[in-house]
C-alpha cells in the first residue's frame, strides 16, 4: 500500500485557499482513478484507488493544517508503510505558479503541514511541492495562502490537478523524476508559461 496526501484545511470556507491546493489534486487522482468513495478514517477523508499496479491510500488529513502529522502518521502505522512510501503534496510559496517539483526529505521551509508530518514520522518522506507563488511580502504571506485562487488561477490550478492525476501511477510506482518530467511537459503542452500563470498581478515568480 502507498500513501498519497493532500494537504488542506477542512470545510467549505477554505476549499478554494492557496493552501488547499494539496487536498485539489489529491481529489483529482480520486476522480481519475475510480477511487473508492471517501470515508471517514484517521482522523481524516481517505479513499483507496489503483493506481496502475499499486494500491493507494488517498488521505485528506481533517485536523487543519498544523496537525496534519496526527492524521498521516494513523494512517502510515496502521498500513505500515515505510516514509518511502508516502508522498505528500503542498502547497509551496517558493515556486512559481503552475509549477511542480517533487524532493525526498529536506527543510519544511515555514510550512506547518510538513513540520506536523515530519514532527510525527520523521523527514524521509516525499515531498510533492506545487507552486503558488509568494505575494512578494513577508507580512502578507499568511493572508496570501489562506485567500481563495480567482478564477483566472483556478484554470491552471484544475489542469495542473488533471496532470497530476494523469501521471499518478508514475508517482505511486516510485519514478519521481518520470513524474516530475511528465506534469511539466503536459503543462509546457497546454501553455503554461510562468508569466501567464503569475498573470498581471502575480507575485514573485521563483523556481
Amino acid at each position: 500500500m502507498k500513501l498519497i496526501v493532500g494537504l488542506g484545511n477542512p470545510g467549505d470556507g477554505y476549499a478554494r485557499n492557496r493552501h488547499n491546493i494539496g487536498f485539489m489534486a489529491v481529489e483529482a487522482i480520486a476522480r481519475a482513478h475510480n477511487g473508492a468513495p471517501w470515508r471517514k478514517r484517521f482522523q481524516g477523508l481517505a479513499s483507496e484507488a489503483l493506481l496502475g499496479s499499486q494500491r493507494a491510500l488517498l488521505l485528506l488529513p481533517q485536523t487543519y493544517m498544523n496537525e496534519s502529522g496526527r492524521s498521516v502518521v494513523e494512517a502510515a502505522q496502521f498500513y505500515k508503510i515505510p516514509l518511502g512510501d508516502i508522498a505528500v503534496l503542498h502547497d509551496e510559496l517558493d515556486l512559481a505558479p503552475a509549477k511542480l517539483r517533487i524532493k525526498t526529505g529536506g527543510g519544511n521551509a515555514g510550512h506547518n503541514g510538513l513540520r506536523s508530518i515530519t514532527a510525527h514520522l520523521g523527514n524521509d518522506y516525499r515531498r510533492v511541492r506545487l507552486g503558488i507563488g509568494h505575494p512578494g511580502d513577508k507580512a502578507r504571506v499568511h493572508g496570501y495562502v489562506l485567500g481563495d485562487f480567482s478564477k483566472a488561477e483556478m484554470e491552471w490550478v484544475d489542469d495542473l490537478s488533471r496532470a497530476i492525476a494523469d501521471s499518478a501511477p508514475l508517482l505511486a510506482g516510485g519514478e519521481d523524476a518520470s513524474f516530475q518530467n511528465k506534469v511539466h511537459l503536459a503543462m509546457e503542452g497546454r501553455g503554461w508559461t510562468d508569466e501567464k500563470a503569475a498573470g498581471p498581478a502575480g507575485g514573485r515568480r521563483n523556481v
